[in-house]
């Protein structure tokens, strides 16, 4: 049987990505993601709600977002895989779990002169260790991800 452990997901920076290198020389890129999601309570009131994923990328990837100046507040579209990982704290002897995205792919979604960057947008794929400026999203071209909720469909998942 064939199993599959892919994520995708679009959504906002939420601190500057910390980039470091490990005893090997190769490098790691850490941050947070923000996703949110509108949907109606009980109540018929609108809500929303964010989750906060953990992403961390390696090698070519970690170079590539340290090249490209990707920081807090950037759209980001990024595709991985979702690996748990745990250890003893040496403070308390507890045992400490973590779930994060291994970064594969992603995708810069933040428009052109938009938070500081001078970024036109692309993506870079780890597979092919290139990154692709021809398949940009520009403002025109992007998808409305934040655009209002259209009538009718608050009942809606997404």
């Amino acid at each position: 049987m064939a199993y599959l452990n892919k994520v995708m997901l679009i959504g906002n920076i939420g601190k500057d990505p910390v980039i470091s290198a490990g005893p090997t020389g190769r490098k790691r890129v850490s941050f947070s993601l923000a996703t949110s999601r509108r949907y109606r309570d009980n109540n018929g009131e609108q809500r929303e709600q964010t989750d906060w994923h953990n992403i961390v990328g390696w090698g070519k990837v970690a170079d590539t977002m340290e090249s490209l100046g990707v920081h807090k507040g950037m759209t980001l579209y990024i595709e991985g895989t979702l690996t748990n990982r745990s250890w003893t704290d040496q403070t308390t002897g507890q045992k400490r779990y973590s779930t994060e995205v291994n970064l594969d792919t992603f995708q810069l979604l933040t428009p052109r002169n938009q938070n500081g960057g001078n970024y036109q947008g692309g993506n870079y794929n780890q597979n092919s260790n290139s990154f692709n400026q021809s398949n940009n999203y520009s403002q025109s071209s992007a998808p409305a991800y934040d655009a209002p909720m259209p009538e009718g469909d608050e009942d809606l998942p997404f």
